[in-house]
């Protein structure tokens, strides 16, 4: 028997290539959280079987974990390695289309990226998130709505963005506070107002591991010009999405793999007119754009049905209901 019981106690003993995985998902599976049994399960399996699969070496197994273990001492309060690390591998993207599905009608997400910050001010519409002197001006407007087109007030709009040298606020030494990035709430109509600079193709940093990495197989680290975007109210889905600048360079080989069509965006002059009401110049840049955002209960049920698809589709047919409500693979 590949896993022994003794009493109906598991022992471990002379484990070996044909026995450690099961006995490392068994003694894995000693407690009552269901989902955490499933995703050890499934780690183990696929971690084990990638070695066997590779015929990993002690050699590559060492030097594996002294990537990562440099990728730990990479990260702060203010750079998170992992977060990169995991963008470059096209999980972070993956996770997310996971984990939020969107009905066609609804703004599509893609992944965070490791600028976010919680230090972010609360603007006034019509501000700038930029300091004196940052960028050439662009002026976004737009609305929030639900998929239907009804509008969504008191909802956070968080936003960030590079300067025009390609570095976020940061990866300046001397910060001294968020520039380049602020919060807006959405007004009765579901209109924001939004002073910000237009964006600029940059490198992710490349100066640790993770950019040696992609140096060593012959990746280059860049990113299209961009704009992230937080959107939260209570009772919807949490929204983490960027806009892309449709033309860019790096429009078709983004180091993160973030852009989507749907997000694609082009900029026009702001004109007289506009630029007399906001106080800025005709030659200034100007984007219009509508978000959709649907509710916890849309994105659940939805998310429900895709998993189930999925469980089905990887052989995982027989599922329970998990604490949360959602289905995981029935394990026993």
């Amino acid at each position: 028997m590949p896993v022994k019981f003794v009493d109906g106690k598991l022992v471990l003993s002379d484990m070996s290539t044909e026995t450690i995985t099961e006995n490392t998902v068994a003694i894995n599976s000693q407690h009552d959280n269901r989902r955490l049994k499933f995703v050890l399960e499934r780690l183990v399996q696929h971690l084990h079987d990638f070695a066997r699969e590779t015929r990993l070496t002690t050699d590559e197994w060492e030097a594996g974990i002294e990537f990562l273990t440099q990728v730990g001492k990479m990260c702060s309060d203010i750079r998170q390695e992992f977060v990169l690390l995991s963008d470059v591998l096209g999980l972070s993207v993956l996770v997310d289309g996971l984990s939020h599905p969107k009905p066609e009608n609804a703004t599509v997400g893609t992944l965070l990226g490791p600028f976010h910050t919680h230090d972010a001010v609360e603007h006034e519409h019509d501000t700038s998130i930029c300091s004196e002197g940052k960028g050439e001006p662009l002026l976004i407007e737009g609305k929030l709505t639900d998929p239907d087109g009804n509008p969504i007030e008191g909802a956070k709009i968080d936003l960030w963005e590079c300067d025009e040298n390609g570095f976020y606020d940061t990866q300046y030494a001397d910060r001294e506070g968020a520039d380049m990035r602020g919060i807006y709430t959405t007004r009765a109509d579901g209109s924001f107002v939004i002073k910000a600079t237009r964006p600029v193709p940059y490198p992710i940093p490349h100066d640790g591991p993770v950019g040696k990495f992609l140096k060593v197989i012959n990746r280059h680290p860049y990113r299209p010009a961009h704009i992230h975007f937080i959107i939260e109210k209570p009772g919807y889905d949490k929204l983490t999405t960027a806009l892309y600048h449709k033309g860019d360079p790096y429009e078709y080989s983004d180091a993160v793999f973030g852009v989507k069509t749907p997000l694609l965006f082009s900029l026009d002059k702001l004109g007289e007119e506009r630029a007399k009401k906001h106080n800025m110049n005709p030659d200034d840049w100007y984007l219009n754009w509508d978000f959709k955002i649907v509710t916890d209960k849309q994105a659940k049920d939805l998310l429900v049905q895709k998993l189930k698809a999925d469980l089905k589709k990887y052989g995982k047919g027989d599922y329970v209901i998990n604490d949360d409500g959602l289905p995981i693979a029935a394990l026993d």
